[in-house]
C-alpha cells in the first residue's frame, strides 16, 4: 500500500511515477474519489453528532418532566440518515481501497528509467562462462541422458510445466537446498548476524497475499483451494514476510534476515508459449527465499548486501553471472528497485535469470501493518521489506548440468556440493538406471497434458 499522504500532496509527481512504469494513472480521478470518501466520512460523523445532541436534549427534558416527541421523531430520522450516510460511506471505502490496492511502489529515484526489459542495465558480471570444444546440450537432454530428470512420467501425473527428478538428480536437488541454507544461516566473518531459518507453511489465507502485493492483482497466476478459502504459495516471500504481519519491532532489532526453503506454486498464466521444455517455468519449483525488515534509511544499502548474497551462491559454485539493474518499465508490482542476478546458459548462449532481489520501500509494511519504533522518539512507523531468492533451486539445476557437462554426457560436481552428494564428484551416463525395467523406447507416452498456463 502507498502512503496516500505522500501520494496526495503531490499528485503531479506521483502521476509522473506511475507513467514511467508504464502504467497511466489517472490521479485526478483518484483525488476526487478520496475527496468524495472524506466528505462522506464527515457526513456521517456529524450526523452522529447530531444524534447524540438530541439524545442529550431527550434526557434533559426528560428529567424536567417537559415532553420529548418531537425530539425523538428527529432522532429517528437522524438515525435513517445515519444509516444511509454509512452504507455510502462503506460503499465509498471499497471502491477507495480497491484502487489502491491495484496501484503498483513508486520506483525508487536510482531506478533506471525505461519501457521494458530491453532498458535494463548491466551493473557487473561474476566468473567466466565455459568454453566448450563440443555443442553444450540444453539441460534437459543432458539430464535425460544421465537418467535423472523425466519430464514424461511427471506430466502424466500431473500435466505439463512439472519435472521428475530421481537418484543423483534428487540428491543434486535435496544437496543445493542443504548448501544453501546453510550458506545463509552460517556465521559472518565480519559479525553481522546471519540468517535465521524459518519452516513455513506453504498454504496461506488471503490477507497475506494482500499483505504482500500478490492480490488482487495477481490472483490468476495462484493456485486457490476454494473449500478452505487457503492459497498454494508462489514463493517463500508470502509467508516469511507475514510472519510479522500486524507487530511493532523496536529498531535496536533491526535488521531482521530470515531464509526459508519451500516448493513455489505458480499458474503462469501469462506465459504460454514461454520456456516449455526444461526447468526454467515450472508450476512448481522449489526455492531458498532471503527477507530482510530494515529500518528505512539502511534499507538501500541492506539491499546491496542481500543480493551480494544471493549472487554468492554461483560464486563458490563457480557458475558465470551477471547482475542487472531493472528499470522502471520492468519493476515488480511491489518493487521500489530490483536487481536480477542472471545465471548463464551455455546452451543458449546467454544470461537467465536466477534471482530477484528487491527492496519494496513501506509498501509491503504498509500492507501488512509492519512497523517499528524508533530508539530517538519512540515514534511508530513502517519499516521497509526486502527479500530475493537465494536461489531458484530448479534453475540452479538446470544451470549446473549445461555449464558442468562433458563431451561424453556427463557432469562434474562443483567441489562446495560433493559432501553433500555423499563423495560423488561426478555424475556418469553409464551409471543410469531405468525406474522400470522398460527400455526408454517402450515408455508410456503423457496423453492429453492439461497445460494449466492457458488458463
Amino acid at each position: 500500500m502507498l502512503d496516500r499522504n505522500r501520494i496526495l500532496k503531490d499528485p503531479e509527481a506521483a502521476e509522473r511515477a506511475f507513467r514511467s512504469r508504464g502504467l497511466p494513472v489517472d490521479m485526478g480521478a483518484l483525488v476526487e474519489l478520496d475527496a468524495e470518501w472524506f466528505g462522506a466520512v464527515r457526513e456521517w460523523e456529524a450526523l452522529r453528532e447530531k444524534r447524540n445532541t438530541l439524545s442529550s436534549e431527550i434526557g434533559l427534558k426528560k428529567r424536567r418532566g417537559e415532553p420529548t416527541a418531537e425530539i425523538e421523531a428527529q432522532v429517528r430520522t437522524v438515525n435513517e440518515a445515519i444509516g444511509a450516510a454509512e452504507e455510502r460511506k462503506r460503499d465509498l471505502e471499497a471502491r477507495r481501497e480497491e484502487v489502491w490496492l491495484t496501484l503498483p511502489n513508486l520506483p525508487h529515484d536510482s531506478v533506471p528509467v525505461g519501457a521494458d526489459e530491453n532498458e535494463n542495465v548491466e551493473l557487473r558480471r561474476g566468473g567466466e562462462p565455459p568454453v566448450f570444444s563440443f555443442p553444450p546440450k540444453p539441460h534437459w537432454e543432458v539430464g535425460a541422458g544421465l537418467g535423472i530428470l523425466d519430464f514424461d512420467r511427471a506430466a502424466r501425473m500431473s500435466g505439463a510445466r512439472f519435472s521428475l527428478l530421481s537418484d543423483a538428480g534428487a540428491r543434486l536437488e535435496r544437496a543445493l537446498i542443504a548448501f544453501m541454507l546453510d550458506c545463509h544461516t552460517a556465521s559472518r566473518p565480519d559479525g553481522s548476524p546471519s540468517y535465521r531459518e524459518l519452516s513455513v507453511p506453504y498454504l496461506v489465507l488471503p490477507e497475506s497475499l494482500r499483505a504482500t502485493g500478490q492480490l488482487p492483482k495477481f490472483r490468476e497466476e495462484l493456485f486457490y483451494v476454494a473449500a478452505d478459502d487457503l492459497f498454494l504459495i508462489p514463493t517463500a516471500e508470502v509467508p516469511v514476510t507475514n510472519t510479522l504481519r500486524g507487530e511493532i519491532i523496536e529498531e535496536e532489532a533491526l535488521p531482521l534476515k530470515f531464509c526459508a526453503y519451500t516448493a513455489c506454486f505458480r499458474r503462469e498464466a501469462g506465459a504460454a508459449g514461454k520456456d516449455t521444455r526444461g526447468l526454467i517455468r515450472q508450476h512448481q519449483f522449489d526455492k531458498v527465499e532471503l527477507v530482510w525488515f530494515s529500518a528505512p534509511e539502511r534499507s538501500w544499502d541492506h539491499l546491496e548486501t542481500l543480493t551480494a548474497d544471493a549472487a554468492g551462491i554461483l560464486e563458490r559454485l563457480g557458475l558465470s553471472y551477471r547482475v542487472i539493474a531493472l528499470c522502471t518499465g520492468d519493476l515488480g508490482f511491489s518493487a521500489a528497485k530490483t536487481y536480477d542476478i542472471e545465471v548463464w546458459f551455455p546452451s543458449q548462449g546467454r544470461y537467465r535469470e536466477i534471482s530477484s532481489c528487491s527492496n519494496f520501500s513501506d509498501f509491503q509494511a504498509r500492507r501488512g501493518q509492519i512497523r517499528y519504533r524508533r530508539s530517538e522518539d519512540r515514534k511508530v512507523q513502517p519499516l521497509h521489506t526486502l527479500n530475493g531468492s537465494g536461489l531458484a533451486i530448479g534453475r540452479t539445476l538446470a544451470a549446473l548440468l549445461e555449464n558442468f557437462q562433458t563431451e561424453e554426457g556427463g557432469v562434474r560436481i562443483p567441489e562446495p556440493l560433493v559432501p553433500y552428494m555423499g563423495g560423488i564428484s561426478y555424475l556418469d551416463p553409464r551409471d543410469a538406471v531405468p525406474l522400470s525395467g522398460a527400455s526408454r523406447s517402450e515408455r508410456p507416452k503423457a496423453n492429453n497434458v492439461k497445460d494449466f498456463s492457458k488458463g
